[in-house]
């Protein structure tokens, strides 16, 4: 037979047994593929609006392993790896022949293993499918399983796998977890002493820990630093000076942040890896810490609870359930944001808005601090005292019970409730009872979740806003009418806003209201800026009587302390919105200068016409009255609504005598912008800003 025959013969037949042994292989890689899908097995993460990490959770086998991937970690420690264990990486296919003949040869030369040959991808096939005994059998499955892995995977998911399973030491798996335990830190930006240590520590995780056996880290990370392709990585000079930085000598605790909230992500999305929160990392570790040390201020078994929002989206940026979740005398795993509790005197300049609107009074209108009764219910102040005569802005700031049960027992309420309808509060009342008097001194309960967004409509200058619950809620504005009107909801945060802080604390630019519960059970604050509004409440949470705790003593100097370490910048409260003046007693009208109640019943003051509105010169116009001439045309004045009679002012100058005509003239004394309000009989205001030429 000739050669060209045998040939003939022969290159069928090999592509034969080269076909049958491919499909054979192909065959036996897919009846026993590698374990990838156990590899997926990662700690679930709870993060902040950043992605920056609150949380973790260990995995079912009590190991610490962030999900890791390329694009987590700093290139630079990406390319000090690939350096120092399988330089080839990018171009074999799971084995480095090269390194493998190296090996073999340095074998047979020195009698024993001077390096090894394993690549990134064998080291992964190590990994997700660890054997207890090393043996030839064990090495050639990782090979084949090696050789798999690169079929299925990318190299950079390769290098994923890699960099969430090295072991670190204890029950530390993969590069995030390692950095944050020894660095404190993601390991996005590392340092070149930090990279080779992170590089060295899986090659014998226990018998490196820089914790246990700080020499040993150190001499292994100076091996990665003085390997040649590390150096030709990291540049001339920079091995010398990362070796002379410190080794860490302990491992950090992993941040554990809004263990309450982090309960609740789990339990709402019990398949996801990550749960992506609204807190932010800085806020919340701000406040953990304040609400921590003021629980041990106040003594055992009481706790504290914190929400911080932004007033203009309505998102939670910080949420507090308790003082420390692993305290079981102060039963820390109960979530008090959202326990019912009586609110106290918090819900007091909900009721001065609602008389503020209705122009029952105004801010420096005199009301009667006496003992009074209504119809069998006597309120009393807190220290059993009254102040006699006071203003409405001194009777909120001292949050005096009898001027609040005065003005709620006009307003009415119903109408309260209603309020607190419109912001989608709903006050749990006793069983069986319409709302009564009793409310405004907390005679209903809220939880703090309800009170900070009661406030937070306050602060977005009286439109109600719908909080979110940190996780999946939708937070925003609620439509539909406003819990209170700009005009009304700006005087209640100037009175606010002056209240003098609690001892030890400075003055911070918020407005902020206080109230204690019946029998000393509960302390709140709740405060805001211009953005932010934060909400406290102190107690027990069994709702045992804790003696002498009140909102000023006990939640106030937590407020103000949250505010402080919450990192924010204080945002001022918003401008007065047109019609909104604060008018001396003096100026005010005869009706609106005492707040009293006729024989019948009714409030000599009332507010049955709408309020006053000024119809021209519209706000913003521009009025040409021949400034330029020698004499100037006085400008015309007109006005819808109000009661009669009306003042007039002008720059906040009155103008020379009230009238109970709706069209009066003013002659202005230059040009430029000028400020005009009108005020009616019962003392409610409008303003325009118009600019004269």
């Amino acid at each position: 037979m000739s050669i060209r025959q045998k040939l003939l013969i022969a290159i069928p037949v090999g592509l034969l047994l080269t076909g049958l042994s491919a499909f054979a292989l192909d065959k036996a890689d897919q009846a026993f593929p590698p374990p990838l899908g156990a590899a997926g097995i990662v700690s679930r993460e709870v993060l902040d609006v950043d992605g920056q990490l609150l949380r973790a959770f260990a995995t079912p086998d009590g190991l610490w392993r962030l999900n890791t991937t390329v694009g987590d970690v700093d290139p630079q420690f990406l390319r000090m790896l690939v350096a120092y264990e399988d330089q080839r990486f990018r171009e074999h296919a799971g084995i480095d022949f090269l390194a493998l003949g190296r090996a073999a040869l340095q074998f047979v030369t020195n009698g024993r293993i001077v390096s090894g040959a394993s690549t990134l991808s064998m080291q992964v096939a190590r990994l997700i499918e660890p054997r207890e005994q090393r043996s030839i059998a064990a090495k050639l499955l990782q090979i084949a399983r090696a050789i798999q892995i690169e079929r299925r995977l990318s190299k950079d998911q390769i290098l994923d796998l890699y960099l969430s399973h090295a072991p670190y030491g204890g029950n530390l798996e993969g590069v995030r977890a390692a950095s944050l335990a020894w660095f404190g830190k993601e390991p996005k930006r590392l340092s070149v002493g930090e990279a080779a240590l992170l590089v060295a520590l899986p090659q014998l995780p226990e018998k490196r820990r820089p914790d246990r056996n700080h020499a040993a880290a150190e001499a292994a990370r100076k091996r990665v630093l003085t390997r040649m392709a590390v150096a030709d990585v990291i540049g001339e000079g920079e091995a010398e000076r990362a070796a002379m930085t410190a080794i860490p000598n302990r491992r950090l605790q992993l941040p554990a942040y809004a263990a309450h909230l982090a309960e609740t992500a789990l339990r709402k999305q019990p398949t996801a890896v990550q749960h992506h929160t609204t807190l932010r990392r800085n806020v919340q570790r701000g406040l953990e810490a304040v609400a921590r040390e003021g629980a041990a201020k106040l003594g055992p078994r009481v706790s504290v609870a914190m929400i911080m929002a932004d007033a203009r989206t309505g998102e939670i940026i910080g949420e507090v359930g308790s003082a420390d979740y692993f305290d079981a005398s102060r039963s820390g795993w109960i979530d008090m944001t959202r326990i019912t509790r009586s609110p106290g005197s918090t819900l007091k300049p909900f009721i001065y808005g609602l008389a503020f609107e209705e122009g029952l009074v105004s801010q420096e209108t005199i009301i009667e601090d006496r003992p009074a009764d209504f119809f069998g219910y006597r309120p009393r102040n807190f220290d059993m005292s009254y102040q006699g005569d006071v203003s409405v802005r001194q009777a909120l700031q001292l949050s005096l019970n009898v001027p609040a049960i005065r003005l709620l027992d006009v307003v009415g309420p119903a109408r309260l409730m209603v309020r607190f309808r419109r912001a989608e509060v709903k006050p749990v009342l006793p069983a069986g009872e319409a709302p009564g008097l009793a409310i405004g001194l907390g005679g209903v309960g809220l939880t703090l979740r309800d009170l900070v967004q009661l406030y937070a409509g306050l602060a977005n200058r009286g439109f109600p806003v719908r909080l979110g619950d940190g996780i999946t809620g939708t937070a925003g504005l609620i439509d539909g009418e406003p819990l209170l009107s700009p005009v009304s909801a700006w005087h209640v945060s100037d009175v606010l806003s002056a209240v003098l802080p609690p001892a030890g604390s400075r003055q911070r630019g918020i407005a902020y209201k206080t109230g204690t519960s019946y029998g000393y059970r509960d302390a709140w604050s709740v405060g805001y800026d211009g953005r932010y509004v934060l909400g406290v409440w102190v107690g027990r949470p069994d709702n045992g009587a804790v003696p002498g705790l009140t909102g000023y003593g006990a939640a106030a100097p937590i407020l103000f302390e949250g505010f402080a370490k919450s990192g924010l910048p204080i945002t001022p409260l918003p401008d007065a919105p047109p019609g909104a003046v604060r008018i001396s007693q003096i100026e005010l009208p005869i009706s609106q200068r005492r707040f009293s109640m006729t024989a019948s019943g009714l409030v000599n003051a009332s507010a049955r016409e709408p309020a006053p509105q000024i119809v021209f010169p519209p706000e913003g116009a521009r009025v040409e009255l021949g400034i330029d001439h020698e004499t100037m045309s006085p400008l015309t004045l007109k006005l819808q609504g109000g009661r009669a009679p009306f003042r007039w002012l002008a720059n906040g100058k009155p103008l020379p005598d009230p009238t109970r005509r709706r069209t009066t003239q003013w002659q202005p004394d230059g040009a430029g912008y000028s400020t005009l309000t009108v005020i009616d009989a019962v003392g409610r205001a409008a303003s325009v800003r118009v600019f004269i030429e």
